[in-house]
């Protein structure tokens, strides 16, 4: 708490200092001011539009376009991760499941059924499930990362905090947009929408997204397969194909009547992610496999396929003083992932002369349907008062079925067992009832409290348990458990306006995730492991400045927090997640974003974030890894032995994925050519701090200094509204380590340099 008070004290400081600044700058001429002065950016961070600069909470906003810069080499979601200060996203599953953490809370689990700390919001609707959380994001309007918990407005409930992504809307307007790139191994990209009027009151916008990207990775192994995986082929994984579309229709028969219907579908094909078993040596975090090649013996090079889709409602009737609000909601997903779980073949790492450590499993939701309403109502106008009420209902169920390799094998191997999988069915129940009020005390000072009552209930019951080849259960755990909590969470802000360039805010907020339930583990036998809800107390205090002549835009924040039984997981004797509660874990840390036009065509962005987390309770031990019985990483923490397995004590570790820092960069010059061309030079970098993998400390299993960049050389005309470019991503061709398999030694590395040809329009 005193080193988060200096904090705190440094950036009132700086507060200070440039509101002093601001208010003493020399005025430009007008006619530079306007050609070196940036955008103003509007954001929906209170469920209303408003400027970024008088938000009082941690905001940072990504335009489409800047999106699209950074997905030119068939990204997904995962390219925002280290753009934005405090926000890290990573996956061991492949695009359909990501994982994401801000300020250092998230959950490394792997469970399709996982809970995740973190909100992703699509156009007003929240995705909870992990699948729907990999929606592709196409034709997007803007992205806003909302640090910390969201107490009171958003989403079932949040203790780390929200990303929202909201697409291009329909206009009255005839408009469209396309951006198309092909790169290294056949990477292909295509995103675009066009709308405009069909009638009076009645409008469209269409859009699309496709991405492809050609196998490239080799599988070198040319022995056996107990399977039947066609084993030594060149270009056998690493690809995917990705088709999306959306059509939105938008109804304004009045000035008072609004009614926004969308609807969206997704197919989905392509490779889960590729574990290198023995990329790591024990006491090195020196990486040593090579990105295009793997040797693999089973799981028929990792397929993965979903096929989604989704509809909502959105209607807004303006009765003058009041807006009333519903959003309704349904997204419906199936589809599977099967992976070589072991990363390597069993044949390369014998045991006395045996094959040895063969892994495979397939998760496959058979069936998953999401509803939701939401109903809102919000006080009009720019009074000094404004407050806003409403409710939502969640309801989330699904049909998930679980395998391990038995399953797959040929009828003629040794193992053999048609009877290896589970199927859950899992309910999620929630409601939320919310409210917030705003009012302006003075001309400066602005004070906003919110309160929200949630409601959070799940239940899974064990349909099929994993029978042996005589199809006999030996499973003796439980095969229904229901969990249910209901609390209340809170925010409360003000926010001083030191002067029309400079604010001040403090903010307190206390969130809450609902008890969670892992099931998976039936596939091995074992009982359900469970764990209880957790709450977070946050406290945070920043500046935001729109300085030198609207030049500089500089926002920074301090925070502290406590989250209360925080819910981990570890993994077990057969590598499966077990969720368990630890009594508390403490982070403080700042955050600071920068954009600058120092003149008219150059523009420099920058972002940091430092965080410090630890884990706090003494009691808590998680497994090591372990194979064959023995310890084959370097552990550093305290252990102890039960049974035949070892435990290392977490107390006093960082959060797992919680980057120790964050920087990132980015530079943009223009050469005017003629009165509406320019040709143009772009760069990005972001450089990751210490990040450890797992719960405990090993001298393997992190990152530490991780850096990847991206440049862009084009052309642009701003009359005819195109561009032309040549781009690169991770350009120096890094390879970072990105997660870990702990007992095969295993490794994940992030995506190979792309370099490529990409076009881009907009018509007016």
């Amino acid at each position: 708490m005193h080193t988060s008070r200096k904090l705190a004290y440094m950036l009132g400081a700086a507060a200070i200092a440039f509101a002093g600044a601001a208010h003493a700058q020399q005025a430009a001429p007008a006619d530079a001011a306007s050609a070196t002065a940036l955008d103003q950016i509007v954001v929906t961070a209170e469920r209303r539009s408003e400027n970024l600069q008088k938000v009082p909470l941690s905001v940072a906003a990504v335009s489409g376009d800047q999106l699209r810069a950074v997905t030119a080499d068939g990204g997904d979601i995962l390219a925002l991760s280290g753009k934005v200060p405090s926000f890290y996203a990573e996956t061991t599953t492949g695009r359909i499941f990501p994982r994401f953490y801000i300020r250092g809370l998230g959950n490394i689990d792997f469970y399709l059924g996982a809970s995740q700390p973190v909100s992703i919001i699509h156009d007003d609707v929240v995705m909870e499930h992990v699948v729907l959380k990999s929606n592709p994001l196409f034709d997007i309007g803007q992205v806003e990362v909302l640090r910390g918990p969201q107490g009171s407005l958003f989403g079932r409930n949040t203790t780390a905090g929200i990303v929202k992504f909201d697409t291009i809307k329909p206009s009255e307007d005839f408009k469209g947009r396309f951006s198309a790139s092909y790169g290294t191994y056949g990477t292909t990209t295509f995103d675009g929408g066009v709308g405009g009027p069909i009638a009076d009151g009645l409008m469209f916008r269409a859009s699309v997204l496709y991405q492809h990207r050609d196998d490239y990775v080799d599988n070198t192994y040319s022995g056996a397969s107990a399977d039947g995986t066609m084993t030594a082929k060149k270009n056998a994984l690493g690809g995917f194909t990705e088709k999306d579309a959306r059509l939105q229709v938008l109804a304004k028969p009045n000035d008072k009547l609004s009614v926004l219907a969308s609807a969206h579908v997704r197919s989905y094909e392509g490779t889960s992610t590729l574990f290198l078993r023995g990329a790591l040596t024990k006491g090195s975090n020196d990486t040593s496999a090579p990105r295009d090649s793997v040797a693999l013996d089973e799981a028929n090079y990792n397929p993965q396929a979903y096929d989604t889709e989704g509809a909502s409602l959105h209607v807004d009737y303006d009765f003058g003083p009041v807006t009333l609000t519903s959003i309704s909601a349904y997204e419906h997903t199936a589809g599977y992932s099967r992976g070589d779980t072991d990363g390597g073949a069993a044949a390369n790492f014998p045991v006395g002369g045996v094959p040895n450590g063969f892994g495979q499993s397939m998760g496959q939701v058979r069936d998953l349907d999401q509803i939701t309403q939401e109903i809102r109502l919000a006080s009009n106008g720019e009074g000094k008062l404004k407050w806003q009420v409403g409710g939502l209902y969640f309801d989330s169920r699904d049909t998930t079925d679980f395998y391990q390799r038995g399953y797959f094998l040929l009828p003629t191997s040794a193992g053999y067992n048609p009877n290896n999988w589970v199927r859950l069915n899992n309910l999620n129940t929630s409601w939320a009832v919310f409210g917030q009020v705003s009012y302006q005390l003075t001309d400066a000072l602005t004070i906003t409290g919110g309160l929200r009552d949630t409601y959070d209930a799940k239940k899974t019951v064990l349909k099929k348990t994993s029978n042996n080849a005589a199809n006999v259960s030996t499973y003796a755990g439980r095969r229904y458990v229901r969990m249910a909590d209901e609390q209340v969470s809170w925010d409360l802000s003000a926010n001083y306006q030191v002067n029309p360039d400079v604010s001040v805010y403090a903010r307190a907020a206390k969130g809450f995730r609902g008890p969670t339930i892992q099931g998976r583990s039936a596939v091995f036998n074992a009982d359900f492991t469970t764990a209880d809800s957790e709450t977070i107390v946050s406290y945070e205090a920043g500046f935001k400045s729109f300085l030198l002549d609207n030049t500089l835009r500089f926002n920074a924040s301090a925070f502290t927090y406590d989250v209360s039984d925080i819910q981990l997981n570890g993994n077990d004797s057969n590598g499966n997640g077990v969720l368990f509660n630890a009594d508390k874990a403490k982070a403080y840390g700042v955050e600071a974003d920068l954009e600058w036009r120092p003149v008219q065509n150059l523009l420099l962005t920058a972002g940091a974030s430092y965080l410090h987390s630890e884990i706090k309770d003494k009691r808590v031990y998680a497994q090591v890894c372990a194979l064959n019985g023995v310890v084959v990483c370097t552990v550093e923490n305290p252990t102890i032995k039960v049974g035949a397995n070892t435990f290392a004590q977490i107390d006093g570790q960082p959060l797992p994925n919680a980057p120790k820092y964050n920087l990132n960069f980015t530079a943009r010059y223009d050469i005017p050519v003629g009165e509406a061309g320019r040709f143009f030079a772009a760069t990005d970098w972001n450089v990751q701090g210490y990040t450890n993998f797992v719960l405990y400390r090993t001298k393997e299993f992190y990152s530490k200094g991780s850096f990847e960049g991206g440049l862009k050389l084009g052309y642009e005309n701003l009359d005819k509204g195109y561009e032309v470019a040549l781009f690169g991503r991770n350009i120096t061709n890094e390879k970072n380590l990105k997660g870990v398999i702990e007992n095969y030694m295993a490794a994940v590395y992030n995506e190979p340099r792309i370099v490529g040809v990409s076009v881009s329009a907009k018509l007016k």
